[in-house]
């Protein structure tokens, strides 16, 4: 990964428009047929990921670790959402974003996003060990 200086500040951007598929209802979380917070959750975390494309090695990846996440108002069939990321921390391999989803000028969601770096084989490789091994 490049220095934490060229990290800080990376920004990313993704976009969804809410299918009948995408709520709460559907998805058997809710009665109410909004955008679920799982697809909230996903939106930001790919404009997370998306914010890091020019500043990982080649054969490195990140993996989420944590999030703090809170929903604001709902979105419904047919709302374009938009979720940004910006990346506010840097320590060591761990990169925490701040998040947010918006239709419109109206905020839907914010997290706090915190994903951590690894090298894709040697994960997959210890992954596969840790699985054979129970």
């Amino acid at each position: 990964m490049k220095s934490a200086e060229e990290v800080l500040g990376a920004v990313g951007f993704s976009v969804m428009t809410v299918r009948p598929g995408d709520t709460s209802l559907v998805m058997g979380v809710g009665e109410l047929p909004i955008a679920s917070q799982s697809h909230l959750l996903n939106l930001m975390e790919h404009a997370a990921v998306i914010s890091l494309d020019e500043f990982l090695d080649a054969g490195e990846t990140t993996i989420a670790i944590s999030v703090e996440m809170i929903s604001l108002s709902p979105a419904s069939i047919g709302a374009e959402i938009r979720a940004t990321s910006r990346c506010v921390e840097v320590e060591k391999k761990e990169l925490t974003f701040e998040c947010e989803v918006h239709e419109g000028e109206r905020q839907i969601a914010a997290a706090m996003i915190k994903r951590a770096t690894v090298e894709r084989v040697s994960f997959l490789a210890r992954t596969a060990a840790q699985s054979l091994i129970s």
